[in-house]
């Protein structure tokens, strides 16, 4: 079984979440809107799939990352994550919430050996 396929978001802490996205949009031309940006692309395996790497600032305060204290979160995608969580509980990691389902895919989050908090995202509908 394929544990992560890809990388599915960057997220990090900023002061000024608005003023990052601005800036991103003016000097990188990146197309921002509330959430950040997401970045369209084509699996190899099948061009016709369409994907999706999300990009978003949050506020220095947010307690989103939490219990990590780092400045940023990855979010991976995944195949088949009620099977990963499985696996990963029978290996010992943290798993720190149960698994959460909406119509854009499944979430849970997780915490490396250093404590980062990591987002499981196995998408769902014309994501996936």
């Amino acid at each position: 079984m394929k544990r992560v396929t890809g990388i599915g978001g960057v997220f990090f802490k900023c002061k000024d979440p608005n003023q990052v996205k601005d800036w991103y949009k003016t000097h990188l031309g990146m197309d921002t809107n509330e959430w950040g940006a997401s970045f369209e692309w084509r699996s190899s395996d099948n061009p016709e799939q369409k994907g999706y790497t999300q990009w978003s600032p949050f506020t220095e305060t947010t307690t989103y990352f939490a219990p990590s204290t780092k400045d940023f979160m990855f979010n991976y995608r995944v195949e088949n994550l009620v099977a990963l969580v499985e696996i990963l509980k029978q290996e010992g990691v943290t798993i720190l919430d149960e698994i959460e389902e909406f119509e854009y895919g499944k979430f849970v989050h997780i915490l490396d050996l250093e404590g980062n908090k990591i987002e499981l995202w196995e998408p769902m509908g014309e994501l996936s």
